[in-house]
């Protein structure tokens, strides 16, 4: 066993060794010059998009900022159905107390691979999908400061989902000798470091594989921000879109690779006898220090960017400009510096010093301050507007009164006193996916049909995504408000089964609100399964786009840089089409855009 998790390490050591060796190859990372195909490199211009190459040539070669961020739109939605179907799997054995649908060791693995997948794999990746599209169009620059850099950023993404998942693919395989991970997706030492299963190292290697490509990327858009803005764009009149991107680029700057260190620390514990963690030598507190410091900033990585998106879309179908917009950047900075002075408030249980649990108490109270500006702004922003119930506005309203549940069931967990009752119950499980289901994935999916024209030049079936919205904010509310009520009656955390004595907490109430939980589960499967197939076929079928503002932002004056930059393609299509000079430039043709 030894032998093999050697060999592993050994394989993966050569595998990075290669990636730097093609790396140190690329000589000029600023130009856009694919590997075949005929592209080239203006040097009049210094920044030429010339002739892209067709079929999946292009899609393999690609580092136009639009295509990177296309394929990081299609790898989210592949990894969510990947962690939905795991957690559909995981809610139907516990709709019932007994252990009965799954084995035990794959209800592990379908927990591990559930969190993982869809903080790594989705969450990051889709926003990354947003941001690599729309913020060289928001500030005005040609593309990406590091166009191949973005390219290798997205490439590391795909071995890293396969080296996740791989113990699923080989335990039959291998006869069980390899199996998924079963650690959560908190990897608590000892645990992770005492579990003699292969997977483990497979799980670990291919997260820290997503850490590189998420600090490649944020040094890229702080790049970007800072040197590659249009002259009339500056730090006054930024969109507050890319004032998110940036100050989430900062947190994984620091971050992520904090989280890369505590990784390797792990992998040299497992393979090499190290004593970072360890019971005898090590301390497996100094893990949950580690991971803490990242992973409650890793958070606010993931939310900022949906607020963003939601301060950005809110007043267009609002009819005026979001109030107070300083004060929502502000917020923005704030929540970005306290984020990471509140780790220790996952540890309160852990019999850390009352006087630091104390302090980490009034630092995790405090940063429900700036969250509530950026509420009130909202609200703000809506009162006496003229508002039009699109989709995108109805997604922006879900993500306030869920970010409104999520964010006060979070303001008690930071209470010292409550927190030690809570602790580890089902109302923790609740409060986090309020926030990640309820207002990380709202505010997706209300950016995916506000720039939908954009990036297909059709528009989406309207009543299709209407129904989106209500089958996934009443499956939304009926899962995790149910996984509150759970918490409060004492059930815990990460068990397959369960059994209450019926003198202290009813059993039939807890099952019921397992099933209740259940339920909602497959309502919200269903909402996405509308999802998909309204985008998949409005891309292919949808009524073409001929207007240069679908949504008449003009009449509020508040027609973005993209939009002008869609106006100006859609423009430049008809005069083609017309029989005019002009090429033709799309997202989906062989001739590119300058």
């Amino acid at each position: 066993m030894a032998t093999g998790q050697l060999a592993l390490t050994v394989l993966m050591g050569v595998f990075l060794i290669a990636v730097a060796a093609w790396l140190s190859r690329v000589e000029d990372w600023r130009s856009y010059a694919p590997l075949s195909g005929g592209g080239g490199y203006r040097r009049d211009t210094g920044t030429a998009h010339e002739e892209k190459p067709a079929g999946l040539i292009r899609w393999l070669t690609t580092v136009d900022h639009k295509d990177i961020g296309i394929l990081y739109g299609l790898y989210g939605t592949i990894a969510f159905i990947w962690g939905g179907l795991a957690v559909l799997l995981m809610r139907v054995e516990l709709a019932s107390p007994a252990q009965d649908v799954i084995e035990l060791s794959m209800y592990n693995g379908l927990l591990t691979s559930h969190g993982i997948t869809m903080l790594f794999l989705f969450a990051t990746p889709i926003i990354a999908a947003f941001s690599n599209y729309f913020i060289p169009l928001l500030i005005g620059a040609d593309d990406m400061a590091f166009p191949r850099i973005n390219a290798i950023a997205f490439w590391l993404l795909p071995p890293a989902a396969l080296l996740i998942w791989a113990g699923f693919f080989l335990d039959p395989l291998t006869g069980g000798q390899i199996q998924a991970a079963q650690t959560s997706w908190t990897m608590y030492t000892p645990l992770s470091a005492e579990q003699a299963n292969p997977g483990v190292d497979l799980m670990l290697l291919g997260l820290h594989l997503s850490g590189v490509s998420a600090t490649m990327g944020a040094i890229n858009f702080i790049v970007t921000i800072f040197t590659e803005r249009n002259d009339k764009v500056n730090w006054a009149n930024l969109d507050i879109f890319s004032w998110t991107i940036l100050t989430q680029s900062g947190l994984i700057l620091f971050a992520f690779p904090l989280l890369g260190s505590a990784l390797i620390m792990l992998l040299l514990d497992r393979n090499f006898a190290t004593t970072f963690f360890t019971v005898g030598g090590g301390s497996p507190i100094l893990w949950q220090h580690l991971f803490w410091f990242f992973g409650h900033p890793e958070v606010y990585i993931l939310v900022l960017p949906p607020m963003g998106m939601v301060s950005y879309i809110l007043p267009k179908f609002a009819g005026r400009k979001l109030f107070g917009f300083k004060f929502v950047v502000y917020s923005t900075l704030a929540i970005g510096v306290l984020s990471f002075g509140v780790w220790a408030h996952h540890m309160f249980s852990t019999g850390i010093d009352p006087r630091l649990r104390a302090s980490f108490m009034a630092v995790s109270l405090a940063i429900a301050i700036p969250s509530a500006v950026k509420t009130f702004n909202w609200i703000t922003t809506l009162w006496n507007g003229k508002l039009r119930m699109t989709a995108p506005m109805l997604f922006c309203i879900g993500f306030i009164s869920n970010f409104i549940i999520g964010g006060v069931t979070g303001v008690f967990l930071a209470a010292v006193p409550v927190d030690l009752v809570l602790h580890d119950t089902y109302y923790v499980v609740g409060h986090f996916h309020y926030i990640v289901m309820g207002v990380i994935a709202f505010g997706v999916f209300a950016a995916v049909y506000y720039w939908f024209p954009i990036y297909t030049g059709r528009m989406y079936q309207r009543t299709l995504a209407k129904w989106h919205f209500w089958l996934v904010m009443v499956g939304t509310n009926l899962t995790f408000f149910g996984m509150l009520i759970l918490g409060y009656l004492g059930m815990p955390r990460r068990y397959a089964t369960y059994d209450f004595n019926p003198a202290i907490t009813p059993m039939q109430a807890i099952t019921a609100l397992h099933q209740l939980a259940t339920v909602g589960a497959f309502i919200i499967a269903i909402g996405m399964a509308i999802f998909v197939w309204n985008i998949v076929m409005s891309w292919m079928e949808g009524p073409v786009i001929e207007d240069g503002d679908p949504w008449s932002l003009k009449d509020t004056n508040q027609h973005g840089h993209e939009w002008h930059w869609h106006e100006n393609r859609v423009n430049r299509s008809i005069v083609a089409a017309d029989g005019g000079e002009e090429e033709v430039a799309t997202d989906g043709g062989e001739v590119a855009d300058e």
